[in-house]
């Protein structure tokens, strides 16, 4: 046997290179991915064939769960059907619908008119009047809605012809929109010093006929229509009529006599009427209007046309609370300070059947006051306010909160946190000196 330089059999050396080559062969096989399965594609599902297929149900041998699933398939496809035949039927409606709103809308035009409902004709014309012309006998069209058409009621009129295309839902003056109050004012009857008998009443008079009507059905009498309130300004008459908003749930309607006076003719006498028919359609209801002596004072001749304006204003004011239509459960509160300068028909009986005068404090309602004031402020331990309650000067309730108030700056001027008695003999001077002199500090030089 022949033998190689490194001492090896040829044979032995030969079998070690063929072992060497099979092993790289075989790792380069190990990595390499198979081409079959990589290069084949795969075949793609269609949608559509695949939608309409009926699913494969198991098992496939005839028995009572293959009847099951069969039937629930049987129903999922009669739903699918029946929506199916739904969306067919509702696409031409809608598409009608939309066509029909096209041709309301194109026989409407733009821009519309507003106008007054005065008198149905028939079902088909009626009299119309606006603000800015005469009134004018028009049709009305056939797909305005005539429950809603009552004399009074605003309608929108046709730009040309003028015909009535319909009606406006919600016709509220929007100066008697703001006059509700939708938030109760945080004042109650214990925010008030004194005056019990004012609110015994008042509350006889406004807040037991809307609670407790049965009290005076018993009785055999109708409950007060309103009441006036009067007396020197501060002694709390705008108070009280807070705390009735507060404690009663009915509406409140809040206004001041000058806002009854508008600049065009007409427009006063229609602001009150609009104020009572809100007030109506919102029953219970109370109708608070401060400073009443801006429209009802005593009429005389005059030759001024806003003088005659403001006498027609009253006019419907009193027509208002004592006219031919009932006003149920709709209440009135007034206020004023000088009572003398009303007219007599405003305040007579069955207009106004209560009046309930508010004089200055007495020492008993001053020391209430005093003390609601000075509840919550840091007083000294020098205070005593029994000086101030003793005291000659008239005060009123305002006072009284003016000299707390003023007070409580001068202790915060000074960098105090507690107010002392000296703080309340300067405020007491500073209110009275203002209040005689009826001149604002610093406004003349």
């Amino acid at each position: 046997m022949g033998q190689g330089q490194s001492g090896l059999p040829r044979q032995t050396r030969d079998e070690a290179a063929k072992k060497k080559e099979d092993a790289a062969k075989q790792k380069k096989k190990k990595f390499e991915p198979r081409g079959g399965a990589m290069t084949r594609k795969r075949r793609k599902k269609k949608g559509p064939s695949a939608a309409v297929r009926i699913p494969t149900v198991y098992p496939t041998a005839k028995c009572k769960l293959r009847l099951l699933k069969m039937e629930r398939i049987k129903d999922f496809l009669l739903m699918e059907q029946e929506f199916i035949q739904n969306q067919e039927v509702m696409k031409p409606k809608q598409e009608k619908d939309e066509e029909e709103r096209s041709k309301v809308d194109d026989l409407r035009g733009t821009p519309m008119g507003v106008g007054t409902l005065e008198e149905m004709i028939d079902d088909n014309h009626a009299i119309v009047s606006s603000s800015v012309g005469p009134e004018y006998y028009v049709g009305v069209m056939s797909f305005v809605n005539q429950d809603m058409l009552e004399p009074g009621c605003s309608v929108l009129l046709h730009n040309k012809v003028m015909s009535v295309v319909g009606i406006l839902a919600d016709d509220t003056d929007p100066m008697v929109s703001v006059m509700k109050v939708d938030k109760a004012p945080l004042e109650s009857y214990a925010d008030i010093g004194g005056l019990e008998s004012q609110i015994q009443e008042i509350k006889e008079a406004v807040e037991l006929p809307l609670t407790h009507p049965e009290l005076y059905e018993g009785i055999g009498i109708r409950p007060p229509k309103g009441v006036i309130l009067y007396g020197e300004p501060g002694t709390g008459k705008t108070l009280l009529a807070k705390a009735v908003a507060n404690q009663t749930s009915a509406t409140f309607l809040r206004i001041v006599g000058s806002e009854l006076i508008q600049k065009y003719l007409g427009d006063g006498p229609k602001l009150v009427r609009e104020m009572f028919r809100v007030a109506d359609d919102h029953a219970p209801s109370i109708v608070f209007i401060d400073e009443i002596d801006a429209v009802g004072s005593k009429r005389y001749d005059s030759s001024s046309g806003g003088t005659r304006e403001i006498q027609r204003t009253m006019l419907e004011l009193l027509n208002q609370l004592d006219g031919f239509d009932e006003r149920g459960d709709v209440k009135v509160i007034m206020a004023t300070n000088a009572i003398e300068s009303l007219d007599p028909a405003l305040i007579r009986p069955g207009r106004i059947d209560r009046k309930i005068e508010f004089p200055l404090p007495d020492i008993k309602t001053k020391r209430r006051i005093f003390g609601i004031h000075t509840g919550r402020m840091s007083l000294g331990d020098d205070v005593d306010l029994e000086e101030f309650v003793m005291s000659k000067d008239e005060l009123s309730g305002a006072d009284i909160k003016a000299v707390c108030t003023e007070a409580g700056l001068l202790a915060l001027r000074e960098r105090r946190m507690r107010v002392t008695q000296s703080d309340f003999r300067k405020a007491k001077e500073k209110a009275l000196y203002k209040k005689k002199a009826n001149i604002p500090e610093g406004l003349y030089l």
